[in-house]
């Protein structure tokens, strides 16, 4: 058995799920799915979804994070997702990379929020030291004091995902749905939305030049196995992400005038 042979014999397999465009809430749902039923180690790497789209976490209040007026007019959809985190507004230009493990995949990681974060920091270290100064700033990825990601993470009895939607464009006029929210980073510093984010296409040649690298940095922990979306089992399973209807949302309206 050569070298490789035998590196790869003792890291663990991850199946690998390469997607274009695929709505952010299907996403969600085989997310949760993947999390709840299914034992192995997944990578879902998704680029973009169809229509610009506002994703809140488990406990995200819309009169707090949204301007809801703004949103029911223009007809964006709200999404409240199965995991903690912040409120972000993606699209077509969002890339999206999810990792869903066992307790057991990361030797020696202790499945508390701040471990798994930092891993994913040090992952990311490899995959953009070539670019700037990348670090992990209170929970986003950031280039010098300008965050580019954004992560999400919940944690089971025996799994973990962690996920992330990465910045590579976005429409200014988008971040007018957001309110500033009441609990922000240090390092934000009172700056708006458009003060305190980078445009990662400003920065890194290509998206898939960041996608091949952060395969290549997951492929020191993991062999990669490519599996197709149409082979997933579909297990039965009720998800808890869901579409904030119209009807929530002019009552949040009319409970907070927010």
């Amino acid at each position: 058995m050569n070298l490789n042979n035998a590196k790869k014999a003792v890291l663990p397999i991850m199946n690998l799920v390469r997607m274009q465009g695929v709505p952010i809430l299907d996403q969600l749902h085989l997310e949760e799915r993947l999390l709840r039923c299914d034992l192995k180690n997944w990578c879902i790497v998704n680029v973009g979804t169809p229509q610009p789209t506002i994703v809140m976490g488990i406990s995200g209040k819309p009169s707090e994070l949204i301007n809801i007026k703004s949103v029911i007019h223009n007809q964006v959809p709200v999404i409240r997702r199965f995991t903690g985190g912040g409120t972000v507004i993606v699209d077509k230009e969002t890339i999206f990379v999810t990792l869903i493990c066992n307790r057991e995949a990361v030797p020696l990681l202790q499945l508390y929020p701040q471990p798994i974060m930092s891993w994913t920091g040090m992952l990311y270290q490899d995959v953009l030291r070539d670019f700037g100064k990348f670090s992990l700033r209170e929970n986003d990825y950031v280039f010098d004091n300008l965050k580019f990601g954004g992560n999400a993470q919940s944690i089971t009895k025996n799994k973990w995902i962690h996920h992330t939607s990465f910045l590579w464009d976005y429409d200014a006029r988008n971040m007018n749905c957001l309110k500033h929210p009441q609990r922000t980073p240090k390092y934000r510093s009172d700056r708006s939305h458009i003060e305190f984010l980078c445009r990662m296409k400003d920065i890194i040649p290509s998206k898939s030049i960041f996608i091949e690298k952060t395969l290549n940095s997951l492929q020191k922990h993991f062999v990669l196995q490519s599996i197709k979306l149409d082979d997933i089992s579909n297990a039965p399973y009720a998800p808890s992400s869901r579409l904030l209807t119209r009807q929530e949302l002019e009552h949040e309206l009319l409970s907070t005038g927010a």
